[in-house]
């Protein structure tokens, strides 16, 4: 299985100056942008760790899932949450061929938790001998920051703002997300069962 991004989170859907109002930054001043770099690159640091440890795509964007045959006949679990949309699902032959598998043949069961790809019918497209099966799909709570859950929210910036606080502190550091923000995305966090046999 091969996840990757197709499009990024754009620069306009970050919370720039909510964190620098979070940081109390000075405001006013003719260099008042100077640390937007800075900012931004610890509000993208944010989003990644809390989406890794929860498992959902904060800011909606384009994912692109590539696997060599289907978990399941019947239906395909998602890596990430909330899909809001599946754009192609396309069948990759050996020699490079593809073909486009047509909408009617399968369905987005939507899940916070575990989103599917489901089969209308009976079962999914065989997956060619020694091919791959390409699944494009949309996936995020929403294209703004005012989509984004008030907790997740909060979670970003809290823990945007300790990686700007100790960006030159080396020492004492300890593993693992603080608790706070812990505690902000307990609820969005994917709990396993069955030793993740049936996701």
């Amino acid at each position: 299985m091969i996840l990757t991004e197709v499009s990024g989170v754009a620069l306009g859907a970050l919370p720039v100056q909510g964190l620098k109002d979070h940081l109390r930054l000075g405001t006013g001043f003719a260099d008042g942008a100077m640390q937007d770099g800075l900012v931004e690159s610890y509000l993208r640091a944010a989003l990644a760790a809390i989406e890794g440890r929860t498992g959902k795509a904060i800011l909606q964007r384009r994912f692109k899932l590539v696997l060599d045959q289907w978990r399941s006949a019947e239906e395909q679990a998602l890596p990430v949450a909330p899909v809001v949309a599946i754009v192609s699902v396309t069948l990759v032959a050996v020699d490079g061929s593809s073909t486009v598998v047509q909408p009617s043949a399968y369905r987005l069961a939507a899940d916070f938790q575990r989103p599917k790809l489901a089969a209308v019918g009976y079962l999914l497209p065989d997956v060619p001998t020694d091919g791959r099966v390409e699944i494009v799909f949309d996936a995020g709570f929403g294209a703004v920051w005012a989509e984004v859950p008030a907790d997740l929210q909060q979670a970003v910036m809290l823990l945007a703002g300790q990686y700007y606080e100790q960006r030159n502190d080396f020492t004492g550091a300890v593993a693992g997300l603080p608790q706070p923000v812990q505690a902000l995305i307990e609820r969005w966090r994917t709990v396993r069962v069955l030793g993740g046999g049936a996701a």
